[in-house]
């Protein structure tokens, strides 16, 4: 449902549950809202991204990529939005992602901890054999050989079954970050199994991948990797 009295502003997270869809603020598009970033006025007057769309007050939608946010900085539009002063930092879109591949990598921590993550070159290329990984994760600073290794197996497993559901490839976090998720060193190669917590690693890392796409719709097709 659509709530239509404020275009600009939701009314809390409260009161505004039901909502699956919202304005953008700057592009003036409805959206689904899992393809746009809640915003809120904090109590010190800054500006800052609501991702799990709890923060208290009301709040103002943009599309979920770096260049619409850059571009909310550029013309003011937030203060326009809220219809008062508010402080918001030039490097608002740089803070965006970084809570983004944050919320990124406590998934796949949670993923871990539920035992549906497997690391380490020869487990992974083990799984991809056996066809039980629901996607396959590298370092984006991975060496390149390797990886390129292990999207062979997990390729020719699709075309030697006839698969038509291509195995996900992410390439969306670097080695210290999957270190820093998996309580590991020197982690470059990785895989999920099939559960809950993988799912929502999967689901927050589309969200990532989109926000740093510089596409006319902040969207893109992705394909197999992301």
């Amino acid at each position: 449902m659509l709530a239509l009295a404020d275009t600009d502003l939701d009314h809390g997270p409260r009161t505004d549950r039901s909502a699956t869809m919202r304005m953008c603020a700057v592009s003036r598009e409805v959206r689904p809202i899992d393809e746009l970033i809640r915003f809120v006025v904090a109590p010190s007057g800054d500006v800052v991204a609501d991702l799990k769309r709890k923060l208290p007050g009301r709040g103002l939608w943009v599309t979920a990529s770096r260049r619409t946010i850059a571009e909310a900085v550029r013309r003011h539009q937030f203060s326009r939005g809220f219809k008062r002063d508010v402080r918001v930092a030039a490097t608002l879109p740089a803070d965006t992602e970084a809570l983004l591949e944050r919320s990124c990598t406590e998934a796949l921590a949670m993923a871990a901890k539920a035992g549906q993550v497997v690391s380490g070159y020869a487990k992974v290329e083990a799984l991809l054999e056996q066809g039980r990984a629901e996607a396959l994760i590298h370092a984006s600073d991975g060496a390149a050989d390797g990886i390129r290794k292990l999207d062979a197996i997990a390729g020719q497993r699709s075309r030697n079954i006839d698969d038509s559901r291509v195995l996900p490839i992410l390439t969306a976090l670097t080695s210290a970050q999957l270190d820093l998720a998996l309580g590991r060193s020197n982690v470059i190669h990785a895989a999920l199994l099939a559960g809950p917590a993988s799912k929502t690693f999967l689901s927050r890392c589309h969200i990532l991948v989109r926000y740093r796409m510089d596409d006319d719709d902040g969207t893109g097709d992705g394909g197999q990797k992301f």
